[in-house]
């Protein structure tokens, strides 16, 4: 059976957005969590990699680290203010619901 995927939320994803997306069962852990607020970009998604969680950020610095072929578990990525709060939770509830681990390793899914 294929492993569901596992969220990292950097440190400025919205509260809101924390709370309906484990509201509807999904597994995240926050920067905020971790105490590893002000790290480098390089050193987040290498955390959430080291955990097996998809890196969650509206920050264009991991597109960039995607592309200098850094190896990772996933990345979720959108424009800040692509969405409003509720459409950003049903968009990552559905890519967990259409994922797994595997089908995101090495992947960007721009939402």
């Amino acid at each position: 059976m294929a492993e569901p995927i596992r969220y990292y939320f950097d440190q400025h994803m919205q509260g809101a957005v924390l709370a309906g997306v484990r509201q509807q069962g999904v597994d995240v852990l926050t920067a905020q969590e971790a105490n590893h607020c002000g790290l480098s970009d390089h050193d987040q998604l290498a955390f959430a990699t080291a955990q097996q969680r998809v890196m969650v950020s509206f920050d264009s610095d991991y597109l960039a680290l995607h592309q200098s072929a850094m190896q990772h578990t996933g990345i979720a990525w959108c424009p800040a203010t692509k969405y409003r709060i509720g459409q950003l939770v049903q968009m990552l509830v559905l890519l967990h619901r259409i994922a797994d681990r595997d089908s995101m390793r090495n992947h960007v899914e721009h939402l």
